[in-house]
This record gives C-alpha cells, sequence and structure tokens, in this order.
C-alpha cells in the first residue's frame, strides 16, 4: 500500500501556504471624530493620516509576530487619545506634546480573533497604559507613537499571542 494520499495533502499544503497564512484586518470607525489623533496642534477632534497609517502598519506587524497559522485577526479602531497633550500656553513649543503623568494614551477598539474560520474572542476594548511614563520603552524617542506602540506591543502579548508561553528566571 503507497501512502500517495498523505503526499498530495503534503503537497498541497507546501505548495499553497496562504491556507494556513495568518491574517490581520485593520479598519477604523469614524476616524474624524477620535479624540485625540493628531500630531500637529491643529485644534479640533479627528486623525492625521499619518497616525492612522502607522498605527495599521504597526498593528500588521503584531499580527505576523504573534498570530498562529489558520488566525486571522480583525482590528476596529473606534477612539484613539494619543499620549501626551499640546499645551496652546506654551507657543515657543510648536507641534510638541507635553507628556505627564495624567495623559496616558488610550486607544478603543473591537477585536475578532479566529482560527481557522471559528471564533475565538470577539469583544471590545479599551488598551491604555496609565504608566506609560514609569517604564522604558524601547522606541527611539524620534517614534512620535512610540508610547502607543509600546502599548499595543503589551496588549497584543496579553490578549493575541499563544498562551501556552512559559516564564523562565
Amino acid at each position: 500500500m503507497r501512502p500517495t494520499l498523505p503526499l498530495i495533502v503534503l503537497a498541497v499544503l507546501i505548495l499553497s501556504p496562504t491556507v494556513l497564512a495568518a491574517t490581520t484586518e485593520v479598519s477604523f470607525t469614524n476616524p474624524d471624530k477620535f479624540s485625540d489623533a493628531r500630531l500637529n496642534r491643529d485644534y479640533g477632534r479627528g486623525a492625521d493620516d499619518s497616525v492612522l497609517k502607522d498605527l495599521k502598519a504597526h498593528i500588521e506587524k503584531l499580527g505576523e509576530r504573534y498570530l498562529q497559522a489558520g488566525q486571522s485577526l480583525k482590528v476596529d479602531i473606534r477612539d484613539i487619545d494619543l499620549a501626551g497633550r499640546f499645551e496652546p500656553w506654551r507657543v515657543e513649543l510648536h507641534d510638541v506634546r507635553i507628556m505627564r503623568s495624567v495623559t496616558w494614551p488610550r486607544i478603543k477598539l473591537h477585536y475578532r480573533l479566529e482560527q481557522d474560520g471559528k471564533v475565538l474572542v470577539s469583544r471590545d476594548a479599551t488598551v491604555s497604559d496609565q504608566t506609560y511614563l514609569e517604564h522604558g520603552n524601547y522606541y527611539f524617542s524620534s517614534d512620535r507613537l512610540r508610547y502607543e506602540k509600546a502599548m499595543l506591543d503589551d496588549w497584543f502579548r496579553w490578549n493575541i499571542a499563544p498562551k501556552d508561553r512559559t516564564i523562565s528566571y
């Protein structure tokens, strides 16, 4: 008896990696009404396209890192409040966000994680980091979204990454 069926199945899986590939989709609901997603002092609500583009790329990169084969993640961002604030009385600091312990980053979202078409998790979440100034950040200081990226990194590790991780000291 020849093992042709297992070889055919193996060949199909090898030749079609998209069957097992993980996917991440990011969308934004009403970005013109976001609380604070601007990188300049332009007053009012809304979001800069550069902020949306950078956060989308970062979430997709995290999906590539943490999702397992056959998983898909859909993230719908519903509000963004970046770390820090522009202080209007500081006219000499044009477009500089002042970071204080009371101006932590926050992102409201809905996410749906599926494994081979079966829903594992579907829920609303508010991702925030109230201690963003008290711990290290491994992004360059020139990265204007470094606090938001570090916050999303932590959230992904605790909510999306495989749960069979071990802690070693």
